[in-house]
């Protein structure tokens, strides 16, 4: 195709609608993307303490006081909002099911659309989620932290 200096070239609408798709899931990429929080935040792997096979989620010392971690494998978050309290709740946001991504700062974060929940009771601290984390059962023992079954 020959172009004189009086034409202007513009891009088919294919190409507008491909980059706009590829701008979009950059943006994606990055929001999801991780972020180190010195709040404690972070995903670690279940903990065996040699007790029940590997089902132990962690040791009591590896959830911060004032913080918490995710274990994304299992599907749930742990925090410790005081001293020897420790909490469990779903790692799934209510909002749009996208996976939690720190704790800090007395909540647990969602990166999707920025929800956040309250570190000790799971409730909504910031929308657009409308409803609380539900809640998990955790048995603390002897040191060990265990989802329930």
């Amino acid at each position: 195709m020959s172009v004189s200096q009086d034409q202007e070239v513009r891009p088919g609408r294919r190409a507008v609608v491909a980059a706009a798709g590829a701008a979009s899931l950059a943006a994606v990429v990055t929001a999801c993307g991780g972020q180190k929080d010195s709040g404690g935040s972070g995903t670690v792997k279940p903990a065996d303490d040699g007790t029940d096979g590997g089902g132990a989620l962690a040791r009591t010392a590896d959830i911060p006081e004032g913080g918490g971690k995710i274990f994304a494998d299992r599907g749930v978050v742990v925090t410790q909002p005081e001293a020897g309290a420790f909490k469990a709740f779903s790692s799934k946001c209510t909002h749009q099911g996208c996976a939690v991504s720190s704790v800090s700062e007395g909540t647990i974060n969602c990166p999707c659309h920025g929800s956040k929940f309250d570190m000790a009771t799971g409730e909504v601290a910031a929308g657009p989620a409308g409803r609380p984390l539900p809640a998990k059962t955790i048995t603390v023992k002897d040191g060990s932290i265990t989802l329930a079954s």
